[in-house]
């Protein structure tokens, strides 16, 4: 009867599936690698072949270039939203919605909306143009990935603040990614078509050091290879034959339930269960000590903010209730299907390390017959 069950589940998914929206993402590595020139010169060659497109949103970023290839194309117009005293300009999400066109491309996909919109972030609009069976083409940069925030951190230096999750990109049918050499672009950069001839010296001196465009291009171009390995379309030497990895592969990711670090060790777990290709947990153990109840205000903030980091990332969420962690978390491991636990390298103090207290060093003992992934983490503070 389960099997059955399962079947049935499997053809609603399909079913489900068939009737949202396509989705195509321009993935660049930098501003001015040409995503929206890219997806401009796509809407007129679908527009002259008769195809049914509208602009949701376009950001020309007052590139004249750009700015040119707007003519004769539909625009859906944008609704205005005042906000603090300044008029700020959305994508008219209903308004797309009722003209129900045959492809709408949306810009800036990473966005934050205007307080009062129904979404919070653009890619949530884009979702829900999807969900009602709408076609979109978008765009962003590899660094707004959130699962990479920590890498592009560590790289250049630059923490973004505006993430996409990753299940985002995950649900793309098709991802172009737009390579051009860092010396065209610091060329560009140079010539003024990127920002404004008064921003151009910051902006060598800072985010375009050729060191952290070379980090950035490299990221772009290895996240484009794992989502074709992903989806079958590329496999490495010597694995045509690999299936994908089912649930005996599973990723499991064990936090602490206030660990202010928790959210780099997620995103970790994340990537590495894109390499898997297979779906990962988020498990993390109550104690009595840390009930609802007991807990103080600011752990329980640490908590909240990293499951939601967790289900953005597209991780099941699982708490324990034990007095002994580590027994709890490999217990559960081996009920379900878990081959890889990743914890994150302990910073107990010497006398707990010494004495073979650690939550780390228990799970060294425990866990017999799985892999287990101790990462070093950035310490906060």
């Amino acid at each position: 009867m389960a099997s059955a069950r399962g079947r049935a589940e499997d053809f609603l998914e399909l079913v489900e599936r068939a009737r949202r929206g396509r989705l195509k993402v321009y993935l660049g590595f930098a501003a001015g690698v040409g995503k929206t020139y890219r997806m401009l010169e796509e809407a007129r060659a679908l527009a002259a072949r008769g195809g049914d497109v509208v602009l949701g949103l376009v950001d020309t970023h007052g590139r004249a270039e750009t700015a040119a290839l707007l003519a004769g194309l539909e625009q859906v117009p944008l609704r205005r939203v005042e906000y603090r005293g300044v008029t700020v300009e959305e994508m008219d999400l209903d308004a797309v919605l009722a003209r129900r066109a045959g492809v709408t491309i949306v810009d800036e996909i990473a966005h934050t909306n205007a307080p009062g919109s129904r979404n919070r972030k653009r890619y949530q609009d884009v979702l829900e143009l999807l969900a009602a069976g709408l076609n979109v083409v978008c765009a962003f940069n590899v660094q707004h990935l959130e699962s990479l925030n920590d890498v592009v951190a560590r790289h250049t230096g630059v923490l973004v603040r505006e993430t996409i999750p990753d299940t985002f990109l995950k649900q793309a049918d098709q991802i172009v990614t737009l390579d051009i050499s860092m010396e065209d672009l610091t060329e560009r950069l140079a010539a003024g078509k990127i920002y404004p001839s008064e921003r151009v010296p910051q902006a060598l001196a800072n985010f375009f050091r050729p060191e952290n465009l070379s980090a950035l291009r490299e990221l772009a171009l290895r996240e484009v290879a794992e989502s074709l390995e992903r989806a079958g379309a590329v496999r490495p030497a010597g694995e045509a034959a690999r299936k994908t990895a089912g649930p005996g592969q599973r990723v499991m990711v064990c936090i602490a339930s206030s660990s202010p670090r928790a959210a780099e060790l997620l995103r970790r777990g994340s990537r590495m269960a894109g390499r898997y290709s297979t779906d990962w947990l988020v498990v993390y153990v109550q104690t009595r000590r840390e009930a609802p109840d007991v807990i103080d205000a600011e752990r329980q903030r640490h908590l909240l903010q990293n499951i939601a980091v967790a289900r953005e990332l597209g991780a099941e969420v699982v708490r324990l209730e034990s007095e002994d962690p580590a027994a709890a978390l490999v217990a559960f491991a081996r009920a379900h299907g878990v081959a890889h636990l990743v914890i994150g390298r302990s910073h107990d103090p010497w006398w707990r390390r010494v004495t073979g207290r650690s939550i780390m060093q228990q799970m060294v003992a425990r866990a017999e017959g799985l892999d287990l992934h101790i990462l070093a983490l950035e310490r906060k503070g």
